[in-house]
């Protein structure tokens, strides 16, 4: 652990817990002078700023943590094509297994950076490749997590492992759409792009090309599964203004090149990687804590994310 990492977290946890210092002494001392039991108003207010600040910690703690990440290895499109063949020689990993723990990956992601209680809504956009049913798995999970998931999903392939990914939308009770309802940003709480992953490269075509100009238009946070969709693999956004801009990126087993254009909260996925992979493609994942599957590598600065403003708590107060 660097000395850096060490002395942020002390001033963390030092802000934190002044603030809530303050908060207690401030209780006591309006018990002691007003002699009187405290307003449900007052109580609401405690309750409001004591879940701020605790959002607060939870979130300093967070970039502090991803701020002291070591930087990896960023892959080709030709390295994760080929990363992916060597998982699934055979005798190894099946398609199934691997689109499995994607998926569960990306389901963890958006539970930990959109919680339930502000984003149980949550519309999975899924494309016709491995991308998209990673999406689906992930539907699921999320459903599982408590969630609300519909899926978007608007070609679907006659394979039987998409066939049965489709299936288990019905049995989980997981509604299934042809295309971005027009009303979606009141309709749901987070969009999960999974259209495309690093396998695409070209134009987009129809029906993507609308569903894609939906979820640019869209004022929902966005968090995109492996690489936002549209995006080259390797150069990173193309089109301008008018390339797709994700809050979140859920990368799978390592990020690529592309992701280096990223600028929001970035994590890693895919906790499976056996060591003659990270040998012949030279790189290493950072730890995941406990059962943990995915890990936060990167996000915007504590500045931007929080504010210890003592006028901030004297106005709660």
């Amino acid at each position: 652990m660097s000395p850096w990492y060490v002395s942020r977290s002390a001033r963390i946890i030092h802000a934190i817990l002044q603030n809530l210092l303050y908060i207690l002494s401030a209780t006591c001392q309006d018990d002691l002078r007003l002699n009187q039991p405290r307003s449900p108003a007052t109580i609401l207010r405690r309750l409001t700023l004591s879940t701020l600040l605790l959002g607060r910690a939870a979130g300093l703690a967070t970039t502090a943590t991803a701020s002291a990440m070591p930087k990896m290895k960023l892959l080709s499109q030709a390295e994760a094509t080929a990363l992916d063949e060597d998982l699934m020689v055979t005798p190894g990993f099946s398609i199934d297994q691997l689109m499995e723990l994607a998926g569960i990956s990306v389901a963890a992601a958006v539970q930990k950076q959109y919680p339930l209680r502000s984003h149980a809504r949550v519309l999975c956009v899924c494309g016709p490749g491995n991308n998209g049913g990673d999406g689906l798995v992930a539907a699921r999970h999320l459903m599982q997590f408590g969630y609300s998931p519909t899926v978007v999903y608007p070609k679907r392939p006659g394979r039987p492992l998409f066939v049965n990914l489709a299936a288990q939308m019905s049995m989980m009770g997981i509604e299934m759409l042809d295309a971005v309802p027009a009303d979606a940003d009141q309709r749901y709480d987070v969009i999960l792009d999974a259209v495309f992953g690093f396998s695409f490269s070209g134009e987009v075509r129809a029906p993507f090309d609308e569903v894609l100009a939906s979820l640019r238009t869209s004022a929902l946070p966005i968090c995109s599964v492996d690489i936002p969709s549209g995006w080259d693999v390797e150069r990173g956004p193309i089109g301008g203004d008018d390339a797709l801009r994700p809050e979140t990126l859920i990368s799978l087993t390592a990020p690529k090149l592309g992701s280096a254009a990223f600028e929001g909260f970035h994590y890693l996925g895919g906790r499976f990687v056996p060591e003659p992979i990270f040998a012949k493609y030279g790189f290493r994942q950072p730890p995941f804590p406990a059962a943990e599957q995915v890990v936060l590598l990167s996000g915007p600065s504590c500045d931007e994310m929080v504010s210890t403003d003592d006028d901030f708590v004297t106005t709660i107060l």
